[in-house]
């Protein structure tokens, strides 16, 4: 089922998010709804609070950067493949000199801005079978994955950036956040939450 996606604004995406256990309800069932969403709008990547959750879980699917015919071919292969769940997921540790990327989100429709990240990161997760996993990821792999991990510590890219940069930008944020924006997926917008 295509869910949807909460809009810039609404104050679960600035919540810092809580671990879940293996018994979560319906998890599989979450899972299949949030890449279903995902892939509808377009994205690689989706935290459970883009769909109004509250939990430390994100998903992953760079594939759409391996047709950047500006890479090498083992890069457009690793990325090529990749998909991942990430469940109580945990930066232990970003590493390099950071590097500029322009970055969006599906929450923060038609706003694209540099974002300085560091390069190499080393996560530790469990999976969707609560397998537990430290890895070490890097380049697009790893910046997707730390701007879908901010999103559970409450964080939006937009956060990130220099305050000249948000006073330009603060127009078309409010406008999202009213629903005075064309998208082409389901939003869900703080201003149309239904009164109690």
């Amino acid at each position: 089922m295509i869910l949807p996606i909460v809009a810039y604004g609404d104050p679960v995406l600035k919540k810092k998010c809580k671990d879940i256990t293996k018994d979560y309800k319906d998890l599989d069932t979450l899972l299949e709804n949030m890449f279903e969403t995902m892939y509808n709008a377009f994205g690689v990547g989706l935290a459970a609070p883009q769909i109004g959750l509250p939990i430390r879980l994100f998903i992953v699917d760079t594939s759409p950067f391996a047709e950047d015919d500006n890479l090498t071919e083992d890069e457009r292969n690793t990325l090529k493949d990749f998909t991942q769940v990430f469940i109580n997921a945990k930066i232990i540790k970003e590493e390099g000199d950071e590097w500029a990327f322009n970055e969006g989100c599906l929450s923060i429709p038609d706003v694209r801005e540099d974002v300085f990240r560091q390069p190499k990161i080393t996560v530790e997760y469990v999976d969707e079978n609560f397998e537990k996993h430290t890895e070490v990821f890097d380049g697009l792999i790893a910046r997707v994955i730390q701007h879908e991990y901010d999103h559970i510590d409450g964080i939006l890219f937009t956060d990130k950036l220099s305050s000249l940069k948000k006073r330009l930008i603060k127009g078309k944020l409010n406008n999202i956040s009213k629903g005075k924006i064309n998208v082409d997926y389901r939003m869900r917008f703080p201003a149309q939450k239904k009164k109690r």
